[in-house]
């Protein structure tokens, strides 16, 4: 088998999308499972949409997604320059070739001596090639038209200038969205011209929003570019498993993998020829299995920018390390550190009738009461000493289990479940723990 050579070749007209980030990764995947190589190749022809710092951007965001390449506009490589802009004398040696051949003809701009080129498309051609994805695809040479491959102005068309950059740098295989397909006539057609291979093609499916539609930089329902998630906190670990799972299934049930597990277990013939669904819940679910995993000294310094951010005084380490412990399990990602400290600070205190009632039916009274009393005496030193007074009040009144730390926690947070009750108590102070306690007697 000839070395594996893809490439990712984005276009710097805006920031990294989930798109653009899968099209990367699968292409880095291939490349590393076969031991290959993997190309960055900017596109940026398209001068009026080009944004400045946009291949700046495009590439910090991948290298943030974990991805490395081989050659590239930052390293360079071989086959330098690696964008198109700084090759257009290459596209245009090419293109008066098939002038040259009879394969193109000139085509002037009325009342001007300037001309584009025109490519001419044989009529009784036809173009069938096997997708990695799928399966064999054939069109007629009567279905594409004569086409422009170099502009008057001397800038090639993309269906020209990728062929002979792909051609020129020796990619074996091109992975990239299903819309791509229909381009694909027009480059075998310019490969055919050359008398050249022509690469092995992969399209991948598209990608919908919950709502089964096409996933496009407009919809708002879903947050569509690498940065934001870098912003809100999301893992760069997480982000590239879940994005992998976007099209392309594991051999296992498992689902939450590595790099180097994904690596090793990607195979080309596990791409899903189906739409692949964004799905927010399971990129939540994701994220926070790669949460629970940090380091809890580590995380205390994850959340600190977030809560800086939001103007949240850090009293000290101490506290800090012991908020963000509280709450490391039920974070799917960084900022919403922010969002749990003022639910759990800020928020005014108030039980729903539901939450009274259940009191009342556990006979919750006395033990509520008992704990505010011994509470009161008590310096709240630390989780351990508040443990112990609630097991302590517990055992003096005959409650234990559930019986014993639902009521509590209900009439300190008004929730029936969360994080560890002693350190959510110790994180709250003993003021506001009694004036909790006492809105829930009066409420009883």
């Amino acid at each position: 088998m000839k070395k594996v050579r893809v490439r990712y070749a984005p276009s710097p007209t805006g920031l990294l999308h989930i798109g653009n980030a899968r099209t990367a990764i699968f292409n880095f995947l291939f490349a590393r499972h076969y031991g290959g190589d993997f190309i960055i190749r900017i596109e940026d022809t398209d001068v009026a949409r080009n944004v400045e710092g946009g291949v700046e951007s495009q590439l910090k965001n991948l290298k943030w997604l974990g991805i490395n390449w081989d050659e590239g506009p930052d390293i360079q490589g071989p086959f330098k320059p690696y964008n198109q802009l700084a090759r257009l004398q290459i596209y245009k040696d090419y293109a008066h070739e098939l002038l040259n051949k009879g394969l193109a003809v000139k085509d002037y701009r009325e009342g001007s001596n300037s001309y584009a080129i025109r490519m001419l498309s044989p009529k009784d051609a036809t173009y069938e090639f096997n997708d990695m994805v799928r399966g064999t695809l054939v069109f007629k040479g009567e279905e594409v038209e004569d086409w422009i491959i170099l502009k008057d102005n001397g800038i090639p068309t993309y269906n020209f200038a990728v062929v002979i950059d792909d051609h020129l740098m020796e990619i074996t295989h091109v992975m990239r969205g299903e819309e791509h397909i229909t381009n694909t006539p027009k480059q075998i057609m310019v490969y055919r011209a050359f008398g050249w291979e022509a690469p092995t093609f992969g399209h991948m499916t598209i990608i919908v929003n919950e709502q089964h539609k096409k996933l496009s930089k407009r919809d708002s329902s879903v947050i569509q570019f690498i940065e934001q998630y870098h912003e809100l906190g999301y893992l760069p670990e997480a982000l590239f498993n879940f994005i992998c799972l976007l099209g392309w299934s594991p051999k296992t049930d498992e689902e939450i993998l590595n790099q180097a597990e994904i690596i090793s277990q990607f195979d080309e013939t596990r791409l899903t020829k189906a739409p692949s669904m964004f799905d927010k819940a399971k990129l939540a679910y994701v994220n926070s299995r790669y949460i629970k995993e940090i380091d809890k000294s580590d995380f205390k310094d994850f959340c600190r920018p977030f809560l800086e951010r939001a103007g949240i005084k850090i009293k000290n380490e101490d506290w800090l390390l012991e908020l963000t412990s509280l709450f490391q399990d039920r974070m799917s990602y960084g900022a919403e550190i922010v969002k749990l400290y003022q639910e759990f600070f800020l928020n005014e205190f108030s039980l729903l009738q539901e939450k009274i009632d259940l009191l009342i039916e556990n006979n919750s009274k006395p033990l509520i009461n008992e704990i505010k009393l011994r509470l009161e005496k008590d310096d709240f030193s630390n989780p351990d000493t508040l443990f112990n007074i609630i097991k302590e009040s517990g055992k003096s009144l005959g409650y234990k289990g559930k019986a014993l730390f639902m009521p509590i926690r209900v009439a300190i947070t008004s929730e029936e479940h969360g994080p560890s009750l002693p350190h959510a108590m110790a994180l709250l102070g003993k003021d506001k723990v009694i004036e909790r306690l006492n809105i829930t007697l009066e409420a009883l």
